[in-house]
């Protein structure tokens, strides 16, 4: 710990300006609570909050998977839910996937969900770099039109109007265009553009490049971490969105998989299996498993994108 000695001479002027316990002419600087080791306690209790917080997300987790691979016995012995599967079984993602829903429900997600985060992707990082550049003509106009789509929604009915009156009613186009843009992610890339070294920008210029050239040659290439990750953020919405397929589509042929699962889950569908209907817990549950597992194999390549690309323009230097 830093000490700062004091002469006899000057022990007893200014001595009260200074923060400290004085001990035989010794004052001990404290250091900020950050920068001390932590006590044997503090850690304890640090491991006991974060083993608490991996059981309360991983168990039902747990449940969920134990339960899809249960079979109808050991579900209706369980009650519902089974921790543990006596008789594992495979005939609950049989007859998920012999049905035709699901399977064609999970074709339609990865298309609206590959098509839409494309598109997403595309619109917002041309739009964030017109933003980022200074000399744009109207550019905070535009900017604040936009943060105020954060703050305030147009509602339901405005939606379903819009979307009527421009013809994308029982279209997918109505699942991508109606939150082509997110104004989180909009302002996540131009904060990343603007913090980009303006020499950069000068120099490709000197050498004859336009917008197009220095977006595509000199951005891009510097920003594949908050891309991963606002492609990472657009992705999930898109997989995960169920509310817009409810309202824009009446063929329930073309019902992505999200919504799919809330049907399952909420009213209990059955499925054939093509020897008879089967509605169970460990349907249900399998339905939840297939519609997680997509998202939770993507995660893993994109994860050492996520902090940085999170923090990107949230420090200035």
């Amino acid at each position: 710990m830093a000490t700062v000695e004091i002469g006899a001479g000057s022990a007893g002027s200014g001595s009260g300006t200074v923060a400290g316990s004085r001990a035989g002419g010794r004052i001990r600087a404290r250091r900020p609570i950050w920068m001390e080791r932590p006590s044997r306690l503090g850690t304890g209790a640090k491991a006991l909050v974060i083993a608490a917080v991996f059981v309360v997300v991983v168990y039902p987790l747990y449940v969920v998977l134990a339960t899809s691979f249960s079979s109808e016995a050991d579900v209706a012995k369980a009650g519902g839910l089974v921790a543990w599967p006596a008789h594992p079984t495979l005939d609950a993602y049989r007859t998920v996937f012999n049905g035709g829903i699901v399977t064609r429900a999970l074709l339609v997600s990865f298309g609206v969900t590959l098509v839409g985060t494309l598109l997403s992707v595309a619109a917002t990082v041309g739009m964030a770099y017109g933003l980022s550049r200074r000399d744009l003509v109207g550019g905070r106009f535009i900017l604040l039109i936009a943060l105020f789509t954060m703050l305030f929604n147009p509602g339901i009915i405005p939606n379903f109007l819009t979307v009527k009156q421009l013809g994308l009613l029982g279209t997918y186009a109505a699942l991508v265009l109606p939150s082509l843009v997110s104004a989180f992610n909009l302002v996540v890339l131009r904060s990343f553009f603007m913090a980009l070294p303006g020499e950069l920008y000068e120099a490709a210029r000197l050498d004859g490049a336009g917008d197009f050239r220095i977006l595509t040659r000199v951005v891009l290439p510097l920003s594949k971490g908050v891309i991963a990750v606002v492609s990472l953020f657009y992705a999930v919405g898109y997989w995960n969105a169920f509310f817009n397929a409810m309202l824009y589509l009446d063929d329930n042929t073309k019902w992505p998989l999200a919504l799919v699962l809330r049907s399952f889950v909420t009213q209990g569908d059955a499925i054939s299996n093509g020897e008879g209907i089967a509605s169970t817990q460990a349907i249900q549950m399998a339905v939840v498993v297939v519609s997680v597992v997509p998202i939770v194999l993507v995660y893993p390549f994109l994860q050492r994108y996520f902090t940085k690309g999170v923090l990107s323009g949230a420090v200035k230097g």
